[in-house]
């Protein structure tokens, strides 16, 4: 069965250890128009869309781990947090030494003041990025759709049991050595890409997804044809139906090149 959609990660993935795209990824994507290309990541659309201008309209972009979904600049799905929830994980982190909440609107995210070394590295993942003491009033004037918490020491893993009190509703995701992501249950980039499979009526036997991290888990699940990268975590590495090399040996685009279309 021909590929019809291809649904790429980000960090660990698609990006090389430097954050560089492969350099013929753009013309892929113009040779192939009858495929829909996804960029999956846990980062914001308006830091994504910065590193696709000459095909920015070409992709669709499932940002914030699967919280919103953007095509052409306009909105397709969101899975939006309640106010009440964001206000109980703030006092979650607040008790946890070492974290540093983000929360994820449509607008734009909001952190409060930081150290230059968390500043830089939030700032890496989020272009839309306002600072504020108060997050909880800048939740209130927008539409969330994920906290994000960075970890300082790459202490990630070892944080999460920090966060064992968090409501059953919601899910808590390691998302790399840096972050943990909380949002609704029923957000991640599968059920994102779900979406944009019964939008445009394709099957997931029609789909092939790349993914490197825990985060990843449903946006392969998603897809019949499923590769991790071999850098990636072993936990994810035993879901995949395929491993493909790594993202430093260029190994998307090995397996790209193969389709047809």
């Amino acid at each position: 069965m021909a590929i019809r959609l291809v649904a790429l990660d980000m960090d660990g993935t698609l990006l090389d250890s430097n954050k560089n795209l492969p350099p013929d990824f753009m013309d892929w994507v113009k040779t192939h128009p009858a495929i829909k290309t996804v960029i999956a990541s846990g980062r914001q659309y308006y830091t994504l869309v910065k590193d696709f201008i000459p095909i920015k309209d070409q992709l669709i972009y499932v940002a914030e781990n699967g919280g919103i979904v953007f095509e052409q600049d306009s909105v397709i799905y969101l899975n939006e947090m309640q106010k009440t929830d964001i206000k109980d994980c703030l006092d979650i982190i607040d008790r946890t030494s070492g974290t540093t909440p983000v929360i994820c609107g449509a607008k734009s995210a909001y952190m409060r003041p930081a150290e230059k070394h968390i500043l830089r590295e939030i700032e890496m993942y989020y272009d839309h990025l306002q600072q504020t003491p108060d997050l909880y009033e800048a939740a209130l004037q927008d539409i969330v759709v994920k906290i994000a918490i960075f970890v300082d020491q790459k202490m990630a893993e070892s944080a999460m049991g920090h966060f064992t009190d968090v409501a059953g509703h919601l899910s808590t995701v390691l998302s790399g050595d840096s972050w943990i992501d909380i949002a609704n249950q029923t957000v991640n980039k599968g059920v994102a890409v779900a979406a944009i499979q019964q939008k445009y009526d394709i099957s997931p036997e029609e789909s092939m997804a790349f993914g490197d991290y825990l985060n990843d888990t449903e946006l392969l699940q998603a897809c019949a044809e499923s590769y991790c990268m071999a850098n990636g975590h072993p936990g994810l590495k035993t879901l995949a139906k395929h491993i493909a090399d790594s993202n430093d040996n260029n190994g998307v685009m090995k397996i790209l090149q193969q389709i047809n279309g």
